[in-house]
């Protein structure tokens, strides 16, 4: 992680958290003098775009005061997704049992991906079920990882 990022977590995301938000995650591309800082957020029942808009106003008010960034960026803010990266720990709790997508730092079992049943985490090791075996990994050795959304689930609920 880089250094700017690890600072901006750590300005933004007790603001975030003040307003009742998750920051799931956090994208810096600030390179060039003009860039983009994009925040998720998540919070139980999911996201408006009113909340996007109250997290980006009050995010924007501190980053004016701190001025963290050199040069010129855009702020965006967003949920998620249906296809959300786990990217926490705890992210890796909450979504056992739902289908994954892993791009590994380094071989595991030969493979530098993966697509299986997130079956849990065990401290810093994930377990995933893929073609019927179970393969361990440790969250040091995951370059991304993704939900794989459940498209019937979601057209089922927005018919319901």
């Amino acid at each position: 992680m880089s250094v700017i990022r690890e600072q901006l977590i750590d300005l933004l995301e007790p603001e975030v958290e003040a307003l009742g938000y998750e920051l799931t995650d956090l994208e810096a591309n600030l390179s060039h003098g003009h860039g983009l800082l994009r925040l998720f957020i998540d919070q139980p029942g999911g996201i408006t775009l009113d909340d996007c808009s109250q997290v980006s106003q009050q995010v924007s008010a501190l980053l004016d005061v701190e001025d963290p960034i050199a040069g010129n960026y855009n702020l965006e803010v967003s949920s998620p997704g249906a296809d959300r990266k786990l990217v926490k720990p705890e992210h890796f709790d909450r979504f056992a049992g739902g289908m994954i997508k892993v791009r590994f730092r380094r071989l595991v079992a030969g493979r530098r991906r993966i697509r299986g049943q997130l079956l849990g985490r065990d401290e810093d090791v994930i377990n995933i079920r893929a073609e019927h075996e179970t393969i361990s990994v440790e969250l040091g050795n995951i370059e991304v990882a993704r939900l794989v959304p459940d498209w019937n689930e979601y057209l089922q609920a927005g018919t319901a």
